[in-house]
């Protein structure tokens, strides 16, 4: 049986960058197949009850330093998003469009919006700054913008989002390995220890 191990994610959340440098090559490492869960964290936030940490200011201001310490012990880029906190809605339809409609779509979008996020951080929040992302990676944007509208699309983010939340969800990132959950890229030894 083929292993995998299960990735919710939001592009707002830095965790969740940190935890996507880091998981393909886990997966890869331990013959396992990743599998991309794009949801609204502000939708599961809204459903649990929960806040970013960032609202407590002691807790974001260490959450930041934490970060940085993990990006540096990843040996990976990551700034600090001064727009931050971003709407993430229209940027995670996208993730659920372009998945629905080409896995090769959406890992390349995935890759840019995240990229845009946390190691040159833009403001992902404005349409004409995505609309500028986008075409500048070489995205037709006019056809990932009509995505995004698609009722299907917004449906299947809403759902899956609600399934999270029924899942056990209350923050990202969480990864599950089999019916184990794993919350923040801080456990990422313990998916490891899973998969093996």
């Amino acid at each position: 049986m083929v292993k995998t191990v299960e990735f919710y994610f939001d592009f707002g959340s830095p965790a969740s960058y940190l935890a996507w440098t880091q998981l393909p090559g886990i997966a890869a490492e331990l013959g396992a197949v990743l599998v991309y869960r794009p949801v609204l964290l502000g939708g599961i936030h809204k459903a649990t009850n929960n806040v970013s940490p960032a609202t407590i200011p002691a807790k974001g201001a260490w959450m930041q330093l934490d970060l940085a310490r993990f990006a540096r012990r990843y040996g990976v880029q990551y700034t600090n998003n001064p727009h931050f906190p971003i709407n993430t809605l229209l940027l995670m339809r996208g993730a659920t469009g372009t998945q629905m409609h080409d896995e090769k779509l959406f890992l390349r979008y995935v890759d840019v919006v995240f990229r845009a996020m946390w190691e040159r951080p833009r403001n992902m929040g404005d349409l004409p700054t995505v609309q500028a992302v986008l075409d500048e990676a070489g995205f037709d944007s006019s056809f990932l913008f009509q995505l995004v509208a698609n009722p299907a699309v917004k449906e299947k983010l809403k759902s899956d989002t609600e399934a999270a939340v029924a899942r056990g969800l209350f923050g990202a990132p969480t990864m599950f390995v089999g019916t184990e959950m794993f919350f923040g890229q801080d456990r990422l030894d313990f998916v490891k220890e899973a998969l093996r």
